[in-house]
């Protein structure tokens, strides 16, 4: 027994050495077969973006992970997560190099490395930029055809994007094509951001995206001059009246085919409604133009309403007074009623009709006798008098009489 527990115990160093060695190579040779390596194409994103910072070039991929995995764990692009953190990054503009995270959401994979592992991008501010003008351009007429007026909507849009590009933007372009069919344009066009050199610039976002253009296109155009007709619809408010309406111009040349053009007299405006008006207005108002026909120059007019009260008249009975009488004299008159007509605006004759209205005979320094007196009237403002019948009134003015009372005895 003594022998051999010596024999196991002799050189006991290098026996446990060699245990060791033997160890540690399975081990290498197990990890060795289970660390591996992936080569592909892994997106890089972007996480707490500051919301008026802009990426201008994006993160490059990660293009190798080595992980750890059990023999046959499958992975792909997606089994990895690659991200950069741009919190830290607020209002920070030029470039910068963000470290890269990449992690599984597969627990059995580790992550050991990857390449590369910090991305270079480049940040500027966010801005928007409104009213920028939208421009539509089309390229050669085909023979045999012309263009009516080009229209499009909205006129202006706004632009978002970083400040270095948003700042070189000149205007936004529609582009559309006329087609040698002479069908007319009208369609929502996709517009670009252009510089002054109409260089397209991206990437940029605009709001809206499209814009409708319409223009009219002519296969056999011709013009002629119209007078313009104003349609005027709705009451004005009561008491009211249309007393002239003038437009300017008053003769507008449009243009289209021959067939349609035969077939105007004039050139109705889109309705202008008075309705509840008041006072005079002028207004600027398109043209109601038929399909196929299109200004030459300005497709609206300037209208001018005039308003005046509605005038009538109105025949009253009246009641008479003496103005100036003296109280030693005695007064008889002819009528002592009279008609009188008056002029003046429904509302103001409306209210005379609910006043007691009283003529004035003037008989200030008149003696006894007979006089021949015109009856007058005192009338609001905006009223005038236009007939009194009678007329003429006689007064007959007299002195009264008086008894004589007898002078007493004295006794």
């Amino acid at each position: 027994m003594r022998r051999i527990l010596g024999r196991i115990v002799h050189n006991w160093p290098l026996k446990l050495a060699a245990v060791g060695l033997a160890t540690l190579l399975f081990g290498g040779l197990a990890l060795s077969q289970n660390t591996q390596s992936y080569q592909g194409v892994i997106p890089v994103r972007q996480i707490n973006d500051p919301p008026d910072t802009y990426v201008l070039t994006p993160p490059p991929p990660v293009t190798q992970v080595r992980y750890f995995a059990p023999s046959g764990v499958p992975v792909a692009a997606s089994t990895f997560l690659a991200t950069i953190d741009l919190e830290n990054f607020a209002d920070t503009v030029g470039v910068v190099s963000v470290p890269i995270s990449v992690t599984s959401p597969d627990p059995r994979i580790r992550i050991l490395g990857f390449e590369p592992a910090f991305a270079t991008i480049e940040l500027d501010q966010l801005i928007s930029v409104d009213d920028i003008p939208v421009r539509v351009v089309h390229g050669e007429v085909p023979d045999g055809l012309t263009m009516g007026e080009t229209s499009v909507q909205p006129s202006t849009v706004t632009v978002s994007g970083a400040a270095s590009i948003v700042s070189k933007v000149d205007s936004v372009r529609a582009d559309v094509v006329i087609g040698s069919t002479g069908i007319d344009v009208d369609e929502d066009v996709r517009l670009v951001p252009v510089d002054k050199l109409g260089d397209a610039l991206r990437p940029l976002d605009i709001t809206p995206p499209t814009a409708r253009v319409k223009i009219a296109v002519f296969s056999d155009q011709q013009s002629r001059a119209l007078p313009v007709n104003p349609i005027i619809i709705g009451d004005p408010a009561a008491g009211f009246e249309v007393a002239a309406v003038s437009v300017e111009p008053q003769v507008v040349l449009v243009a289209g085919d021959a067939d349609r053009l035969i077939e105007l007299t004039k050139v109705d405006t889109i309705p202008i409604s008075l309705t509840g008006v008041s006072g005079s207005e002028t207004v600027t108002v398109e043209l109601a133009l038929p399909d196929e026909v299109v200004a030459v120059d300005d497709d609206s007019v300037t209208v001018t309403i005039s308003l005046r009260p509605v005038t009538a008249t109105r025949t009253f009975d009246s009641g008479l007074r003496l103005v100036g009488a003296s109280s030693e004299l005695e007064y008889a008159l002819s009528t002592d009623r009279v008609l009188v007509t008056i002029g003046g605006s429904t509302a103001d004759l409306d209210r005379l009709s609910g006043s007691t209205l009283v003529m004035d005979l003037d008989v200030s320094g008149l003696g006894p006798g007979e006089h021949d007196v015109a009856a007058t009237a005192s009338l609001p403002v905006g009223t005038t008098l236009v007939a009194v019948s009678p007329a003429i009134v006689r007064v007959t003015i007299a002195s009264p009489t008086r008894s004589v009372l007898p002078v007493p005895s004295g006794g």
